[in-house]
């Protein structure tokens, strides 16, 4: 399934936009367009601002007329996960709880940089009920499907983003990371997900669901477009341009690249893994295994710290209004709330206990590669592997790889570089902050 904005990335629908080409007000019309014919059978979108974006869109175009240039981001329509407060939409969280008509007085602080940077925000993108699942699949709002194959689950919990993306709704999209959120369907679906560092973007009108955990994050074509995106949201300190090469080509220097291996490997499909490790191999060459002994560890203080903020976040609506919540995110939360007091602090003390050998890999290499997700996009409903996955439930596959690194607040990125079966498998790469355009090299050398 493809629209307008497949595989047009975001330089070149700027450069189209000044040249004459095209117009804010096209592209936004054309992005209501492909949501008309495609959202009703992926479920992408929760809700659609028509009137409000075109008006921005016409905004825009004033704006470039005038001479007033915002940027790369100017006059091109965005989705925004519907955790992110949009001043005059609601945000429902996917949740009865939520689904009231009320809508957001003010922007999140993300939002607000957007629209700064001239983005024309057309609607709100589905999610997983209050982001608290890896599958995108329970929602007050549906299932969101997986364009490449609908009968597949997007994953999640910012399955609207990523199906918004590959199916060439918009140009780029916001989702929020607590363990995975935003590079699990990424993979599945088959775009660029990116979770930059902790805090690196502000979640000041973001839905929380950990505190200690929660990012924004960016999904797209392409990890330049990432970058571009991220360079208008984060903090001017935290985010500079990738260094480009002769003519605008981008720096490449790869650097020191790790394949991060496990002494006992997550269960997953393991032509997944192979899959990731020979195109990552063919584009830049042998890579040298990184063994990292800790990560289950990491795992286990992931979740004793994303079950306890998770629970204090709900408690209230868990004693007063349980019924409203889908039954399997209330049966989680109802499990999180056996997370005991000392699990919680011993998982923080667990937190730098892994750290420490992490920073270790990162003397010896600059990048940590390591497939996203270890299986391809389930069916819609599955909650378990079967027996080549030794009965391992999905969520737990899902989350096996990503959620460390929510744990240690690093970036890491999401990037599609083949099939199995005829379904998108992703690389991820993990840096240090400030290291992202290592990445931006890498993904170049793939796309070669």
């Amino acid at each position: 399934m493809t629209s307008f904005f497949t595989d047009r990335t975001i330089d070149e629908l700027a450069t189209d936009l000044r040249s004459g080409r095209t117009t804010a007000a096209e592209l936004t019309r054309r992005a209501l367009e492909s949501i008309a014919g495609a959202n009703p059978r992926v479920n992408a979108f929760a809700h659609v601002d028509t009137e409000g974006a075109l008006a921005a869109a016409h905004q825009a175009d004033r704006e470039l007329g005038e001479g007033l240039d915002r940027g790369p981001l100017h006059g091109l329509p965005t989705g925004i996960k519907d955790m992110i407060d949009v001043a005059g939409l609601p945000t429902t969280a996917g949740s009865a709880h939520l689904d009231d008509g009320r809508v957001a007085r003010a922007d999140a602080a993300c939002v607000r940089r957007l629209r700064q940077a001239g983005a024309v925000i057309v609607g709100k993108t589905t999610t997983h009920e209050f982001a608290y699942g890896p599958t995108g699949d329970r929602s007050v709002h549906g299932p969101t499907r997986n364009p490449r194959d609908l009968t597949r689950m997007s994953g999640g919990s910012s399955g609207g983003s990523a199906a918004a993306v590959a199916a060439g709704m918009v140009a780029f999209a916001l989702g929020t990371d607590t363990g995975g959120s935003v590079r699990i369907p990424a993979a599945l679906c088959g775009v660029v997900g990116f979770k930059p560092a902790y805090g690196a973007i502000p979640t000041e009108g973001v839905l929380p669901l950990s505190r200690t955990l929660d990012h924004v994050g960016v999904l797209a074509p392409t990890v330049r477009d990432c970058l571009t995106v991220y360079e208008a949201l984060a903090e001017p300190a935290l985010s500079e341009p990738a260094p480009a090469g002769p003519e605008g080509t981008p720096d490449t220097d790869t650097g020191r690249i790790g394949w991060l291996t496990e002494e006992a490997p997550a269960a997953g499909d393991p032509r997944v893994a192979a899959t990731v490790r020979r195109a990552l191999e063919t584009a830049v060459g042998a890579v040298p295994d990184a063994v990292w002994s800790q990560a289950q560890a990491a795992r286990e203080a992931f979740s004793a710290i994303q079950s306890t903020e998770a629970v204090e976040v709900h408690a209230q609506r868990m004693e007063h209004a349980p019924g409203l919540y889908d039954e399997e995110v209330l049966r989680r939360l109802q499990t999180a709330a056996g997370t005991t007091p000392e699990r919680y602090a011993a998982a923080f003390d667990t937190r730098k206990a892994v750290a420490r050998p992490v920073g270790e890999l990162f003397d010896r290499h600059d990048v940590l590669a390591l497939p996203t997700v270890p299986i391809t996009a389930p069916l819609l409903g599955a909650r378990e592997l079967g027996a080549a996955g030794r009965g391992t439930p999905v969520r737990d596959a899902l989350l096996s790889l990503t959620s460390p690194w929510n744990l240690l607040g690093l970036p890491a990125f999401s990037i599609p570089v083949g099939s199995v079966d005829g379904l998108p498998v992703a690389l991820q790469l993990v840096c240090r902050p400030g290291d992202e355009a290592r990445v931006a090299a890498i993904a170049y050398a793939l796309s070669r």
